[in-house]
């Protein structure tokens, strides 16, 4: 029990604070991109949020769907309670869904262990037509001003499949300049 609860701990302590983390640096470095409310052209947390539900699954959703609420609601949202209780669970719970899909439909392992390139993209694409198409959903039927349309969705998409592609990128050569220093 004890193990249990402590790895799902981690799990939900670094999912949060690591995309957190990395929800304000990618506002920083990509402020200029966004391309309406909660979109932009390229947008590092998907991959993020992808990651952390592929690893640490429930605890990782539920570390950054409560990230994300605290986000919103303190961020450039309207401060409305549901509003950005239906964001953070759409965060959180969009790549969990996608996670889920993803290894029900197509042969991969649960622990990940035969994620090859093709599959990785595949669970990219829908990770981030169901994040965009779930959002885009929501802030229509919340009424938000400029938000809700196709063109918000396909921008969202866009952005969601270049931040995580660049973010995995970023992570390769980070792994690959780390085992060439290793070697030397």
């Amino acid at each position: 029990m004890d193990k249990t609860y402590h790895e799902w701990t981690t799990g939900f302590l670094v999912s949060a604070l690591i995309y957190a983390a990395l929800f304000y640096v990618n506002s920083w470095l990509t402020s200029h991109l966004a391309y309406g409310l909660g979109v932009s052209w390229i947008y590092l947390p998907a991959g993020l949020r992808l990651f952390l539900t592929l690893i640490f699954r429930l605890s990782g959703a539920v570390g950054i769907a409560i990230a994300s609420f605290l986000i919103c609601y303190l961020g450039d949202f309207p401060p409305d309670l549901v509003t950005c209780i239906g964001v953070g669970l759409i965060s959180g719970f969009a790549p969990y869904l996608a996670r889920i899909f993803v290894l029900s439909n197509i042969k991969i392992a649960s622990d990940l262990s035969d994620l090859s390139l093709p599959k990785l993209v595949i669970c990219i694409f829908i990770y981030a037509a169901l994040s965009a198409g779930l959002h885009q959903w929501w802030f229509a039927v919340r009424g938000l001003d400029e938000a809700g349309s196709l063109n918000h969705f396909l921008v969202m998409l866009i952005g969601d499949v270049l931040g995580t592609l660049l973010l995995i990128g970023l992570i390769k050569y980070s792994l690959d300049l780390l085992r060439r220093s290793r070697l030397t």
